[in-house]
């Protein structure tokens, strides 16, 4: 066998291994590069690189299609064969797959199949180094401490399928979470950016808001638990409304499993959600959110299926003006609830509010009202209603008549995202965040923030 080594070949040659029906494959070339950061001082960075292939086989037999599935990291040419094999045997043992399509076909192949993959590296950091070492010589002559890191990843998909698809999409992908401390420790406070570059983020920016926020700590006022007008920062809206596109499948909606059910199994597709004219959707092109614009998937799931890999993606609301317009299906799924095909897209944004910032949504409260920093530790008490609990962290801020007067103790929450959107009673500016809960599985996200005239504090928590 001749050597092959970059990830089209590897893809080519996997396909000329196959002896079943059909084969997919999906090779996943990343780079990473990082930065630590405690105390005001950077202590590790590092810069990685690896690869994943993954191949699915697939089986006709007299009762249907089965599929058998195989992954492996650092794969090189003589490890191909095996792959290819063990993802036939298990094709070959197992029994039908419920979600059996014929494999996408017709798609035109990406310009750039051939090309070498994208790569990341410590350059990524050429400008925000600099900025950050400016921000610990402030933090330091302040008062605080900086701790936190910035990760940058370059992924470069290639897809491949027996019918004759030839995918490649590339997908940066850029963190930044920034805490500071006082030196006590006893105060804290946290921000977070997601960047596919590292060219929009501003660390004084970031620490001229930390220190802000250390101060209104200064104060410390306890609170017992109850119901609190709040407002939600976008972060947590983010994290919230993730959720909710999680757990928005049309065959568990259609099957009585969810908030999006009706009784008899019909689903709540047409029923206003949210009195503000608010729309949730995903756009595999949205400015400075672009993700992959054909379905990639490893394994088949609820809200996915590997014989949709290559599957072209299409900007698709889930919510409009505050009406429910969509859920996610698979074309198996879709057959089975006669809804149309929306396969899961891999960004989420909330439009539709107002143009207020949230220092403006803060500045315009009147009486009393808790401004959060994020949410943490999030899970499911209840699907029928997508009833969640979850923590407050890293500041929880009192407002009184527009003013931020104090800190108080952090809480347990107990809410649905569903019942949020119906009783939001003001949402901000939509801009770019990232999840504090959800960072390391979804981070291209736009909301506004919420205002809430009786979110639920469960419980105090005594949780930093």
């Amino acid at each position: 066998m001749s050597r092959v080594s970059k990830p089209y070949e590897i893809v080519e040659r996997a396909l000329e291994l196959s002896t079943t029906d059909g084969l997919v494959v999906i090779a996943d070339e990343h780079s990473s590069a990082n930065l630590r950061w405690a105390g005001n001082a950077l202590t590790t960075n590092g810069v990685t690189r690896g690869r994943t292939l993954t191949v699915i086989a697939t089986v006709d037999g007299a009762e249907g299609t089965a599929s058998g599935v195989v992954s492996r990291s650092a794969v090189t040419a003589d490890d191909l064969e095996p792959l290819v094999r063990a993802a036939e045997a298990a094709a070959r043992g197992a029994g039908p797959a419920e979600d059996a399509q014929p494999l996408v076909s017709g798609v035109p192949a990406s310009p750039d199949f051939t090309d070498a993959p994208a790569e990341t590296g410590s350059e990524v950091f050429a400008d925000f180094a600099p900025a950050l070492g400016d921000a610990f010589a402030r933090a330091g002559s302040g008062g605080r401490e900086l701790y936190g890191f910035a990760n940058h990843e370059l992924t470069s998909t290639y897809v491949g399928t027996s019918t004759g698809l030839r995918l490649r999409h590339d997908q940066p992908n850029g963190t930044l979470e920034l805490n500071a401390k006082s030196p006590d420790r006893v105060r804290s406070a946290w921000a977070g950016r997601a960047t596919r570059d590292f060219k929009d983020v501003d660390p004084a920016a970031m620490d001229a808001e930390l220190a802000q926020r250390l101060r209104w700590a200064e104060r410390r006022i306890d609170l017992p638990a109850g119901r609190y007008e709040t407002l939600l920062p976008p972060t947590a809206v983010a994290d919230l409304l993730i959720y909710q596109l999680w757990s928005s499948t049309a065959r568990d909606a259609v099957e009585g499993r969810t908030v999006f059910s009706t009784p008899g199994g019909g689903t709540r597709l047409g029923e206003t959600l949210a009195p503000l004219p608010l729309t949730l959707r995903s756009d595999p092109y949205a400015p400075g959110l672009e993700s992959a614009p054909f379905v990639i998937a490893h394994s088949s799931g609820d809200s996915g299926s590997v014989f949709d890999n290559g599957l072209p993606l299409a900007p698709t609301e889930w919510v409009r003006e505050g009406r429910l317009e969509r859920l996610t299906t698979t074309r198996h799924t879709a057959g089975l609830t006669g809804l149309p095909v929306n396969p899961a897209i891999d960004n989420l944004l909330l439009e539709g509010g107002g143009e207020r910032s949230l220092e403006e949504m803060v500045a315009a409260t009147t009486g009393r009202a808790l401004l959060l920093t994020c949410l943490w530790y999030i899970r499911e008490v209840d699907p029928a209603t997508l009833l969640l609990t979850g923590l407050t962290r890293d500041g929880v801020y009192l407002v009184e008549d527009g003013e931020v007067v104090g800190e108080v103790n952090n809480f347990r929450f107990n809410e649905s995202p569903v019942d949020l959107l119906s009783r939001a009673s003001e949402a901000g500016r939509t801009e770019r965040t990232l999840p504090r809960e959800w960072g390391d599985w979804f981070t291209r996200a736009a909301m506004p923030a919420l205002r809430i005239p009786d979110f639920n504090m469960s419980s105090v928590s005594p949780g930093v």
